[in-house]
């Protein structure tokens, strides 16, 4: 299991938990982990809303000395390496007290935490606290530290639907039993196809959306929040918070209802076949089943790129940039060329734009393309690491983030001089620097 448990340990965790404490890590909720010193935190802050709140234990002033601190200790579960520790929580309610100075200090800091969990961590990885129904080791509490880039830390994105914007939240377990009620209706419509002898039909009724067709429902729903007309990027506000919230909290939702619908119609015919035992179905239509479940993942992967790209696209369309898209020179083939390719390979300053929903090392291969023009590596990753970013910066590539992740406590590019915003790009390196990419009104 190591340091970092899995999904299944995790879920079993979560699911003898009264209530569910989810916090995208800051950088200084893990940095004390990496340093030899041991500086004054070792832990992390907890937010204001869920300080008040009735999760951790109450707080109160043990030393009279210092009536601006309020403070707990209390012995916490920690299921990846099977240690019970003591933890303290400690408010400080007044900056520089006792003084004229003094002011209002709203600071909760978690330490007696395990240091070798949070040591080494990726940029916006979670930590989970659980409230136990029952006391395991006289622990009441249990904390997990899951790594941003694990299997495990988008299982949990997904089960408690986290969106772009989320830091941290309190959750009832029970919710995540209650959302499968969402698909009663698709288990009554199944059992009557069975009933009615029109399964066949039923399943040939259901597909996938096309990604064209998945792409223009999320954005025509972003708009019609939002009160807009188009995704003109010179007139939003935030475009790179727009194509964040557009690919990963709604069309993903909505890729999620037609995928169940399309899946459970696979299975069901699998399972159900010729009227005969679902569990002989089941054992002779296994390797069959396990194809369908591998196309479904590898589906959720090439459609989140593509779903960037559409989104990206319609900022330069609607902000009437010119551009060439998926144009190939000299064996390779970038998402975007401002303004075209032909331009590109006459003058070499043109911009060539490459999008990674992720970008763990594929950054790299743009490197190659330096001499050609300018080199924009447009993303919604949190998770790139410092030293990742340094040496984007030294092959010349600057890394183009949605608007909140630039300033996010969470990431690593608020201090990186190579690292901007989508209404950067747009408004300096576009109107600004290359306003001839623009076309007349």
């Amino acid at each position: 299991m190591g340091l970092h448990p899995e999904w299944n340990e995790i879920s079993s965790w979560i699911k003898r938990s009264q209530q569910i404490f989810i916090k995208k890590l800051a950088r200084n909720d893990t940095s004390w982990a990496d340093s030899a010193k041991n500086g004054h935190q070792n832990g992390f802050f907890i937010p204001r809303p869920i300080a008040e709140s009735d999760f951790f234990p109450e707080l109160r002033n043990t030393n009279p000395d210092k009536p601006h601190i309020f403070d707990v200790e209390y012995p916490t579960f920690w299921p990846a390496s099977g240690e019970v520790r003591t933890s303290r929580i400690k408010y400080f309610s007044e900056r520089n007290p006792g003084t004229a100075n003094a002011k209002p200090r709203y600071e909760w800091q978690h330490t007696g935490m395990s240091r070798e969990q949070f040591r080494a961590l990726s940029p916006a990885s979670l930590l989970l606290a659980g409230k136990s129904e029952q006391a395991v080791s006289g622990a009441s509490y249990w904390f997990m530290v899951v790594d941003s880039v694990s299997e495990e830390a988008e299982i949990i994105e997904t089960a408690f639907e986290l969106g772009a914007d989320f830091h941290y939240g309190l959750f009832d377990p029970a919710s995540l039993a209650a959302a499968a009620s969402a698909t009663d209706q698709l288990t009554a419509e199944l059992m009557q196809a069975v009933k009615d002898g029109t399964l066949e039909q039923f399943i040939r009724g259901q597909a996938l959306p096309s990604p064209v067709r998945l792409a223009a429902q999320a954005q025509a729903q972003w708009l019609g929040e939002n009160g807009l007309r188009d995704m003109n990027p010179f007139s939003v506000s935030q475009p790179g918070d727009a194509v964040m919230r557009i690919s990963r909290d709604i069309e993903y939702a909505l890729y999620k209802q037609a995928e169940l619908r399309f899946r459970a119609a696979q299975v069901a015919r699998i399972l159900l076949h010729g009227n005969g035992d679902p569990v002989a179905n089941l054992v002779r239509g296994f390797a069959e089943l396990d194809s369908i479940f591998l196309s479904a993942a590898q589906t959720r992967k090439s459609r989140a790129g593509l779903s960037f790209e559409y989104h990206v696209e319609r900022l330069f369309r609607d902000g009437r940039v010119r551009y060439e898209a998926q144009a190939v020179f000299g064996g390779r083939r970038p998402d975007f060329v401002l303004p075209d390719v032909t331009e590109l390979n006459a003058r070499g300053d043109a911009v060539i734009v490459s999008l990674k929903t992720t970008l763990r090392e594929r950054w790299k291969q743009l490197a190659l393309e330096k001499p050609l023009g300018a080199i924009f590596l447009a993303t919604v990753d949190d998770r790139v690491s410092g030293e990742a970013i340094d040496e984007m910066g030294r092959n010349a590539i600057s890394l183009v983030v949605p608007e909140s992740l630039k300033k996010a406590k969470e990431s690593a590019y608020s201090d990186c001089p190579n690292v901007i915003t989508f209404s950067q790009f747009f408004d300096d390196e576009v109107r600004a620097r290359r306003p001839s990419l623009i076309l007349p009104v």
